[in-house]
């Protein structure tokens, strides 16, 4: 990419997309789980209903405004917030409208909003790491800590942040070293405590590190997903082709003809679901081929294995299973946050 390109990434661009997510599921939960609590009640009169996709659609304007309007990191802050909160509020609703009967409940939509999420968060990730960082979006983002200097509320963390941002910059830019000095000379104001968001992520981060580095965590990687190749032959093999054919059938010689009969009669959601989790297995097997020759390589394939089943196995089960495969999906994130933390050991052990 150019460096004049008009378009410079912002490097904290993935924490708030993060934030937003976190927001909007929370919004899409306490939504669901206030309406079940109250019978579904309906807000306006006979003749008019206000959804809550109107208020979430004022959430997301709120939040547009205050990008808009105002300038600082912790106006970026509560816009993620709210507009993720009024995002959430919004695309609850998805299975009114794309339905002719305004069916709130339409069976597919959590897996839309599902997969709704995943394409928002692969774009964030694509767009700050599709391409390596030029001197000049380092440079543009350390003007952006110049906000902070001039509201006085640059923290020591923050400092530290612009000051690595420039010495990434291009060293023979003027500005660059103006700014340099700029921030040297400036005091840091007494950093605040984090809020009940950082400080539970941070908890969690250090508990699982702590966990994920021992030498039992490893074994019970490769352990389970040893298991988890397993179960997914299985499950494609059992509880997928064979299920509903009687047991005078599994003796017959004829059991493929059965079988053969069966996987036509599947749905493209049954399909889906069996590609993806035969590619999970995939690099799984693979993983565990590789476990001898290279730690490193195995957990890589065991990582694009979970990847492949957040991603796309788990728009189906969501199909399916609704809300109920929040608590698997929950599970496979632990295991990629592992995996990912022992990736980043043994690459440092290189």
């Amino acid at each position: 990419m150019s460096g004049n390109s008009a378009l410079i990434r912002n490097l904290d661009a993935i924490y708030y997309a993060e934030l937003f997510m976190v927001c909007a599921v929370s919004s899409i939960l306490g939504i669901r789980l206030f309406l079940h609590l109250t019978g579904y009640p309906q807000i306006g009169s006979s003749t008019l209903h206000i959804a809550h996709m109107l208020w979430g659609g004022l959430l997301m304007l709120v939040a547009i405004i205050m990008l808009l309007s105002f300038i600082g990191k912790r106006i970026e802050l509560w816009a993620a917030i709210i507009g993720g909160v009024g995002f959430g509020m919004f695309i609850d609703e998805v299975g009114k409208f794309v339905t002719s009967d305004n069916d709130y409940f339409f069976e597919p939509s959590v897996s839309i909003m599902y997969a709704v999420f995943v394409l928002i968060l692969l774009s964030v990730h694509t767009i700050k790491t599709g391409w390596s960082f030029t001197k000049r979006e380092y440079l543009l983002n350390a003007v952006k800590g110049l906000e902070e200097v001039a509201l006085k509320n640059l923290d020591a963390e923050e400092k530290k942040d612009v000051l690595r941002y420039l010495s990434k910059s291009d060293p023979d830019d003027p500005l660059t070293t103006a700014l340099r000095k700029l921030v040297s000379d400036t005091e840091p104001i007494p950093v605040e405590e984090p809020g009940y968001y950082s400080r539970v992520k941070t908890s969690f981060r250090s508990f699982y590190t702590r966990v994920a580095g021992s030498k039992y965590f490893k074994l019970g990687i490769t352990v389970f997903f040893i298991g988890k190749l397993l179960v997914t032959l299985a499950y494609v093999t059992v509880f997928t082709v064979f299920m509903g054919i009687g047991g005078e059938k599994l003796l017959n010689f004829r059991i493929f003809e059965y079988a053969e009969r069966r996987l036509q009669d599947l749905s493209f959601i049954d399909k889906a679901q069996i590609f993806s989790s035969l590619l999970s297995g995939v690099f799984v097997l693979l993983g565990v081929y590789l476990i001898r020759k290279s730690r490193l390589s195995a957990y890589r394939m065991f990582e694009r294995s979970v990847l492949v089943s957040i991603l796309l196995t788990y728009v189906f089960i969501f199909y399916k299973e609704q809300f109920a495969a929040l608590t698997g999906l929950a599970f496979n994130i632990l295991i990629l946050i592992g995996l990912r933390v022992m990736i980043r050991r043994e690459e440092r052990d290189l």
